[in-house]
């Protein structure tokens, strides 16, 4: 049997844009989707990645070679203060800015896991991006 349950990337996926969106330990379902959905027929694949610290990244050299591969388009943030040099990359929650470049129109396919913030924040920022609520995804923490 295939993954079962309400949270999984569909088998035969007839889209071709697809966006993940990670906060903390929520990469960990979105991770073997995002390895599946390279191997499916696509035109764009997005992961949008927040961590508290740089350190607490899971995956992160595995990510960067998929986006250095041309396999994944990659967002990293990092939300708690770091100290000069210690993160050159982008901070604070994922925001809007962070995520229009990722969504490439309305039809992308999007997934959210993570804290409870994120998962109820995503959804209404990707419909201000123009995706429909009905291609939202999200795994809901309790």
């Amino acid at each position: 049997d295939g993954p079962v349950g309400r949270f999984t990337f569909p088998e035969s996926p007839g889209d071709r844009r697809f966006l993940f969106i990670a906060g903390g330990t929520g990469i960990s379902p979105l991770r073997s989707m995002l390895r599946h959905s390279v191997n499916v027929p696509h035109d764009a694949i997005g992961l949008c990645y927040s961590a508290r610290l740089p350190e607490e990244f899971a995956y992160a050299a595995e990510f960067r070679q998929m986006a250095d591969a041309g396999q994944i388009e990659l967002r990293m943030t990092v939300t708690r203060d770091v100290g000069p040099g210690n993160w050159t990359g982008t901070r604070g929650r994922i925001t809007r800015a962070d995520l229009e470049p990722l969504v490439h129109d309305g039809r992308t396919l999007c997934f959210v896991c993570g804290p409870p913030t994120l998962v109820a924040e995503m959804p209404r920022v990707l419909q201000d991006l123009g995706v429909s609520p009905d291609r939202v995804r999200v795994e809901e923490w309790s």
